[in-house]
């Protein structure tokens, strides 16, 4: 079986073409390189798959004769994504909460007030409070 084929029969992209395109943008790869769309798949090989900034890691146990429901995915691969791949995309959405949105322009004069406010409690120290008084 195909490798796109075989990645929507599991349900790891909605469509084929998005799993034929992520196999075109190197974002397939089975046992370390990049494959092909058209690669055979066959059972004991191991798939890695860069979705969502997670590589998620899978091993084909054996092959759907086609679109298989979700909760008979697991008959057909075993999923070995480290949680650590988990663990740092919750990293990453904490660390974009800071960050203005793109393309919501300059920040309006309440924006600003909001970030001096917030910058500056911040910086103050209850602990150099004391010494001032």
């Amino acid at each position: 079986m195909r490798v796109d084929k075989f990645l929507w029969c599991v349900r790891y992209f909605k469509t084929r073409s998005i799993a034929t395109n992520a196999c075109k943008q190197g974002k397939v790869k089975m046992d370390g390189s990049n494959v092909k769309p058209s690669k055979e798949v066959f059972p004991n090989d191991k798939l890695t798959v860069r979705k969502n900034q997670i590589d998620y890691e899978m091993e084909v146990i054996d092959l759907p004769p086609s679109r298989v429901g979700a909760k008979l995915v697991n008959l057909y691969i075993v999923d070995v994504t480290p949680k650590e791949a988990f663990e740092k995309l919750e990293l990453l959405k904490y660390s974009k909460d800071y960050y203005r949105k793109k393309g919501t322009g300059r920040p309006t004069k309440k924006d600003r007030r909001d970030i001096d406010d917030w910058f500056e409690n911040t910086d103050t120290n209850p602990d150099d409070k004391d010494k001032e008084a």
